[in-house]
């Protein structure tokens, strides 16, 4: 195109285009400027970088991590590993072993043998299981395999399958609540037991009033005197499972049995203080009856047995509650039969403990 040119290709005339360059030397407001510096720079980085078009005014991009960094923290990592196991060698045993026995699988028959022995490793507040078998337990509800519902005599499947969600409730309420593990009374435990099974409600009246040998609260829920006893922390570790088979009259025949561990310390203790486990383990058979054959309420069951076994929960007359032995009190269990409270592989010993048969626990 010619310098008098327009670019719609009209011509200029020539005075025109004299009158233009005379204001352009002159530095007329309409003049082309050179430009500053700092434009003379940006222009120049952009030619360099082509790609690159300009950002917006919010825009925002992440700067690229660098590679480098990942190694450096897991570098760092592996010192602090070699560096405690250096100090502290055990505390990475601690760990790994922790770690596997977390892996333990629910049970969901008895077993054929005790579980191992474990390394002597004395509780303390932050670990209250450290040294048991029961480290390795699920914690409340979670230890109890309830397993899959089919149709049984007079329930169908989704009854039975209440049913046993219940029955697991009635273990929960009576042995892990810890309002009742407080020493409260266990209301809705007791509202699930048939309100027509005379010798039941008998039982539980009289229990709570004037505990004796014969009516003991302790035969159905596990409750510790506040003034004396506190647990330690909020977990109660569990092992143990329900079953069932069709009983009389078409009923459903619940059977429970589980082990509950207890870790528990003097209730003003400090924290350095003596912690001891106190293990129970308890088999109950409940019946879920036909309302049209026994006389029930819809939601509850009947007890057809009971019984437990428990060590370090005190030797002495029946209170309503257990009594762990701390410190000298241990001398009163040593005279009892050694048993281990942790071997599921035989059915439970008793049903109704008394001062002359109080079992010594070989290992808690």
């Amino acid at each position: 195109m010619g310098a008098g040119m327009e670019p719609d290709g009209s011509s200029r005339s020539d005075e025109e285009w004299e009158q233009f360059l005379r204001e352009s030397v002159a530095g007329a407001s309409d003049a082309p400027k050179e430009p500053s510096a700092r434009a003379r720079d940006v222009a120049k980085r952009l030619r360099a970088e082509p790609g690159r078009g300009p950002e917006g005014w919010r825009s925002y991009t992440p700067a690229r991590p660098k590679r480098r960094t990942g190694w450096y923290v897991v570098g760092l990592l592996a010192s602090l590993v070699l560096l405690v196991a250096a100090l502290a060698p055990g505390r990475i045993v601690d760990l790994f072993a922790g770690a596997a026995s977390s892996r333990l699988a629910a049970e969901t028959a008895r077993p054929t043998q005790a579980p191992p022995a474990e390394a002597a490793q004395r509780p303390t507040m932050e670990e209250p299981f450290r040294g048991s078998p029961a480290a390795s337990w699920a914690s409340g509800a979670a230890g109890i395999t309830v397993p899959k519902a089919r149709a049984v005599g007079w329930m169908s499947t989704a009854e039975v399958e209440r049913a046993l969600a219940r029955s697991r409730d009635f273990l929960v309420a009576s042995s892990l609540d810890h309002g009742v593990l407080r020493g409260e009374h266990p209301e809705e435990a007791i509202a699930l037991i048939n309100p027509h099974q005379r010798d039941v409600q008998d039982f539980l009246t009289t229990a709570f009033r004037t505990p004796s040998e014969k009516n003991d609260p302790l035969f159905l829920f596990s409750r510790f005197q506040p003034s004396r006893t506190r647990l330690v922390g909020d977990v109660v570790k569990t092992r143990g499972r329900l079953t069932y088979r069709e009983g009389e009259h078409g009923a459903l025949q619940v059977t429970a049995d589980v082990t509950f561990v207890y870790p528990v310390t003097r209730a003003n203790a400090g924290g350095d203080d003596e912690i001891v486990r106190t293990i129970v383990r308890r088999e109950l058979v409940l019946s879920w009856d036909d309302p049209d054959k026994v006389s029930t309420e819809a939601g509850t069951f009947s007890i057809l047995s009971n019984k437990y076994d428990m060590t370090n929960g005190g030797c002495g007359a029946p209170t309503g509650y257990f009594v762990p032995p701390f410190g000298t009190d241990r001398r009163a269990d040593e005279a009892g039969t050694e048993v281990d409270p942790y071997d599921r592989s035989a059915p439970v010993g008793r049903g109704e403990p008394s001062e002359h048969d109080c079992a010594r626990a070989t290992r808690s």
